[in-house]
């Protein structure tokens, strides 16, 4: 009977976390927990160099359709050999926000080296790199990789996550005929798992007939 009470209150607990995303948000982990996570932003590791305004947990949230299209992907890769790797999907606008306070403090470079060495930050703006309003905010869009699940290590992909630079458009020419395989496999299987592309980053995809399209949302991750 004790038995039975804790497999309940449990299962309550998740059911009501659940509960306060937006109709229509889910957690990637109760769709597919075998899909990995990296929320960048919730480190240090990421072009500011420190955790980002509305990520308060390495959790992951997107729409339930984005989290059932990945699903699918997984499935594929995973009879492959290899994972998913995700780095960003749903990001508040208080995040966005946060980068684009960070971008007009024109001293603060911390990560230049890492992330944007040939773009002079007082560039960012004109060229594309931060926006006031970002895709991630509807929550249909994702930063990933591809993963070998022998070895646990991301596929070389020719530039590094959240580069900026002409090295990580999808079709740049001056990396390896391995690097260019890499991506045209993420690419491709992207694309038959309706997701469409960015033209100028290997890494980014949003989900073709998102449901949120017009809408920026705010709630932390948590």
């Amino acid at each position: 009977m004790i038995k039975k009470i804790i497999i309940l209150f449990i299962f309550s607990f998740f059911i009501s976390i659940e509960a306060q995303l937006p109709k229509g948000f889910v957690y990637l982990e109760n769709v597919d927990s075998s899909i990995k996570v990296e929320l960048r932003y919730f480190s240090n590791n990421n072009f500011i160099g420190k955790p980002i305004e509305g990520y308060q947990s390495n959790c992951l949230i997107l729409t339930e359709e984005t989290a059932k299209s990945l699903k699918n992907i997984q499935q594929t890769l995973q009879k492959k050999g290899l994972s998913l790797k995700i780095f960003d999907a749903y990001r508040p606008q208080q995040a966005v926000n946060h980068f684009v306070k960070w971008a007009k403090v024109l001293g603060d470079t911390l990560m230049k080296k890492e992330y944007y060495p040939k773009v002079p930050k007082s560039e960012l703006f004109s060229r594309g790199y931060i926006a006031s309003k970002s895709g991630h905010s509807r929550g249909s869009t994702v930063d990933l990789t591809i993963i070998n699940l022998n070895t646990k290590k991301e596929l070389d992909m020719g530039s590094p996550y959240d580069f900026f630079g002409v090295q990580s458009h999808p079709f740049y020419k001056n990396i390896s005929e391995a690097q260019r395989k890499n991506r045209l496999l993420l690419r491709n299987i992207m694309l038959k798992n309706n997701f469409r592309p960015y033209e100028f980053e290997w890494w980014h995809f949003t989900l073709r007939n998102e449901p949120f399209r017009n809408t920026y949302f705010n709630f932390p991750i948590d």
